[in-house]
């Protein structure tokens, strides 16, 4: 029993390598993407941001909106 569960424990731990060498994998074609981006022109910074705003729920992303010209107001930023 217990070489069983050592197998299981080690096919487990081996997924888990293998998608962490993949998600590496994604993050350096992201990084690409951008670094892309960036040669033509485009502003990364504010690409990421659009990318998080594009993620969240609309409802989400009103309300964190309204907030932040609430706050911008407050402080002048107009």
């Amino acid at each position: 029993m217990a070489e069983a569960t050592d197998d299981r424990l080690r096919l487990l731990i081996e997924r888990v390598e293998r998608l962490e060498e993949e998600k590496k994998g994604i993050a350096d074609d992201i990084r690409d993407v951008y670094a892309e981006a960036k040669a033509v022109g485009y502003d990364v910074k504010i690409m990421r941001q659009i990318v998080r705003l594009r993620k969240m729920k609309p409802d989400d992303r009103r309300e964190m909106e309204t907030i932040l010209d609430t706050y911008k107001a407050a402080l002048g930023l107009g």
